[in-house]
C-alpha cells in the first residue's frame, strides 16, 4: 500500500487536468506556446501517474496483497463520502486515456491547436472527465463526470468552425443531453429505492430487493443502462457515431475513439458488479439485450463500412463494429471473455486512434479540397487568435519519402482493424473466439452468429480500407504529396507502437487482461475494498491524539 504523498495518486489524474485547465484560461490565444507546453507537461504528467498506478497494480496483485485502492474524497468513508477507486480494470483505463491524450496533444501542434480557441483546455477537461469516470466509485459522480467529458467533447466536436462541424455538433449535443436526462432519471430511481450510490453498497442492498421496489429498481438500472448503450454507441441509438466522428478534427477524433468505451467501461463495472452469477433476479438481466444488441450492432456497422465513401466513415463504422463486438461479448457471458473482451477494447481504441490521425495525411494526398473542408476559415480575433490555417501546410519538420510512411502506417490499421494476423487485433479477436466457444454454460446459436459476424466485420473492413487506400494511396497521381511534419507522424507511430508492443508482449499482457477480468467479478473482495477502507486521519493521527 502506497503510503505519504504516494496515497494521493489516485486523485492526480482528476486534479492535475482541472488545475492546468484553469490555469491556461487565464491566458489568451496569443500565449499559444506557453499553453502547449502547460498542457505537454501536464499530459506527460498524467501518463506517469497512470504508469505508476499500474505497476503498483501489479505489484500488488503478484505478491498476494489487495488490488483494489480506495482514496476517501475528503476523509468521508463510504458511502457516505465520495470515493475513488483505483483497481485492475481502472488504471488500465487510466494508461489508455492518458496515451491517446498525449498522441492527440502532440499531433495538434502542427496546425489544429491554431483552429479555434481554448483547444488544449478543452482537451484537458476531457482527460479530467474520462479519469474521474473511470475512477470513481459511486453513479452520482460518474453522471457529474460524465457531464464534464461531454461538455469538453462539445467544444473539441466544434473546434475548426464549418457548418459541417456546426451541424454535426447540434445533433451531438440534443442526443447527449437526452442522454444524461435518462441517466439522470434511472440514478434517480435507483437512489430513491436504495438510498444509496455507492456502488459496492448497492452491491450489499440490491440481491434482497423484492415487489414494488424490485420493480422500480429493475426500471432504474433498465434506464440507466439504455444511457450506458447510447453512449457506447449500440444499435438502433449509435446512428449518430459516424457522421459526427467525421466532422471533428483528427486530434478531437482520435481522442473520441475512447468515449464510446466509455459507455463499454460502465457496462463492464455496474453490470459485472451488481447482476451476473448466482444473486436471484439479478443472474440473467439484460444479458440476452447487450447480446442480440451486440449482434445488430456489428451487423449495422459491417453494412456501413461497405457503404462508406470516405475514410472518415469508414474510421466512424469501425467505431460501431468495435463497440457491438464488445457488447456481444459482454452479454455472452462471463469467465475467460472478459480478458479477451479487455485485450480487444485497448488494441481496437489505439488502432481507431491511429486511423482517425493517418486518414487527415492520406485524404491530402487524394484531394487538395479536402483538406480546406476539413477547416473552413474563421475570423482572426486579437484576443482569440483564431484564424484560418489555409497555407500553413509548409510550418513544421518536413518528413522525406511521405508516401511510403503513409502507405506503411495505413497497410498497419488496415490489418489491425480487420483483425488479421499477427498483429495484436488478430490475438484480441482470438481470444474473444476462444473465450466464446469454452462458455461454461454451452454454446447457444446466438454465440455461432456473433463469431460469424467477428470474422465477416474483419474482412468487410479489410474490403473498405483496401479499396480507400488503392484510390487514395496506390493510385498515381500528378499532384505532388503534400509534406509530413513530424508533429503528425510521431502520434501516429507512437500509437502503432504500442499496438505492435501488444502483440510482442501478447503473453503478459493477456495475463493481465485475464487478472483484469477476474478482479471485475470478484465482487465481496471490491465490496470489502471500498466499505471497509479507513479514514487517513484514523490511519495517520500521533500516539498524542489518541
Amino acid at each position: 500500500m502506497m503510503n505519504g504523498w504516494a496515497s494521493h495518486l489516485i486523485v492526480a489524474p482528476v486534479l492535475l487536468p482541472l488545475l492546468a485547465s484553469a490555469t491556461m484560461l487565464l491566458l489568451n490565444e496569443r500565449q499559444h506556446r506557453t499553453k502547449n507546453a502547460i498542457a505537454m507537461v501536464t499530459v506527460l504528467a498524467l501518463l506517469a501517474v497512470a504508469i505508476s498506478l499500474i505497476v503498483e497494480t501489479i505489484d500488488l496483485g503478484f505478491s498476494g496483497g489487495s488490488t483494489t485502492r480506495v482514496y476517501l474524497v475528503g476523509d468521508w468513508t463510504a458511502p457516505f463520502g465520495i470515493v475513488l477507486v483505483a483497481d485492475w480494470l481502472s488504471t488500465l483505463m487510466l494508461l489508455l486515456t492518458s496515451i491517446l491524450g498525449v498522441a492527440a496533444l502532440i499531433y495538434s501542434h502542427a496546425r489544429w491547436d491554431r483552429a479555434g480557441p481554448r483547444f488544449q483546455t478543452l482537451l484537458l477537461l476531457q482527460l479530467m472527465g474520462l479519469n474521474g469516470a473511470f475512477l470513481t466509485g459511486d453513479l452520482f459522480n460518474l453522471f457529474v463526470f460524465f457531464e464534464i467529458l461531454l461538455a469538453a467533447s462539445y467544444g473539441l466536436l466544434l473546434h475548426g468552425s464549418g457548418a459541417q462541424r456546426v451541424k454535426a455538433g447540434l445533433h451531438y449535443v440534443a442526443i447527449n443531453v437526452a442522454t444524461s436526462l435518462l441517466f439522470l432519471i434511472g440514478v434517480a430511481l435507483i437512489y430513491g429505492v436504495a438510498g444509496t450510490l455507492n456502488m459496492a453498497d448497492l452491491a450489499t442492498i440490491i440481491p434482497g430487493t423484492s415487489g414494488a421496489e424490485l420493480t422500480l429498481l429493475q426500471s432504474g438500472f433498465a434506464v440507466l443502462g439504455i444511457a450506458f448503450l447510447i453512449k457506447a454507441g449500440m444499435w438502433p441509438v449509435g446512428f449518430w457515431l459516424p457522421r459526427t466522428y467525421a466532422a471533428a478534427v483528427p486530434p478531437s477524433a482520435a481522442l473520441f475513439a475512447i468515449l464510446s468505451k466509455v459507455g463499454v467501461y460502465a457496462l463492464l463495472r455496474v453490470y459485472l458488479l451488481l447482476f451476473g452469477g448466482d444473486w436471484g433476479w439479478t443472474g440473467n438481466f439484460g444479458e440476452e439485450w447487450l447480446l442480440y444488441g451486440g449482434i445488430a450492432t456489428i451487423i449495422y456497422g459491417t453494412v456501413g463500412i461497405l457503404a462508406a465513401r470516405t475514410l472518415s466513415r469508414v474510421a466512424g463504422y469501425c467505431v460501431i463494429i468495435s463497440s457491438g463486438t464488445l457488447l456481444g461479448a459482454i452479454g455472452a457471458g462471463e469467465g475467460a471473455v472478459i480478458g479477451g473482451v479487455l485485450f480487444y477494447l485497448v488494441s481496437s481504441t489505439l488502432g481507431i486512434s491511429a486511423f482517425y490521425l493517418l486518414l487527415e495525411l492520406v485524404e491530402r494526398r487524394g484531394s487538395e479540397a479536402s483538406v480546406r473542408a476539413v477547416v473552413e476559415p474563421v475570423f482572426e480575433d486579437e484576443y482569440t487568435g483564431a484564424r484560418s490555417l489555409a497555407g500553413e501546410d509548409e510550418v513544421g519538420v518536413v518528413i522525406p519519402a511521405s508516401i511510403a510512411i503513409l502507405g506503411g502506417g495505413f497497410v498497419f490499421c488496415a490489418l489491425l482493424l480487420a483483425g488479421l494476423p499477427p498483429l495484436s487485433g488478430f490475438i484480441a479477436k482470438f481470444a474473444l473466439i476462444q473465450g466464446l466457444l469454452d462458455l461454461r454454460d454451452g454454446i447457444a446459436p446466438a454465440i455461432w452468429v456473433l463469431v460469424a459476424m467477428l470474422i465477416v466485420s474483419g474482412m468487410a473492413t479489410l474490403i473498405a480500407t483496401t479499396r480507400a487506400g488503392i484510390d487514395l494511396i496506390w493510385t498515381p497521381s500528378e499532384r505532388q504529396p503534400p509534406p509530413l511534419r513530424l508533429a503528425e507522424a510521431f502520434p501516429v507511430g507512437l500509437l502503432l507502437l504500442v499496438c505492435l508492443g501488444l502483440m510482442v508482449f501478447a503473453g503478459p499482457v493477456m495475463l493481465y487482461m485475464d487478472r483484469a477480468g477476474s478482479s471485475i467479478q470478484d465482487r465481496q473482495g471490491y465490496i470489502t475494498s471500498v466499505l471497509g477502507a479507513e479514514r487517513a486521519s484514523k490511519e495517520e493521527r500521533g500516539p498524542r491524539e489518541r
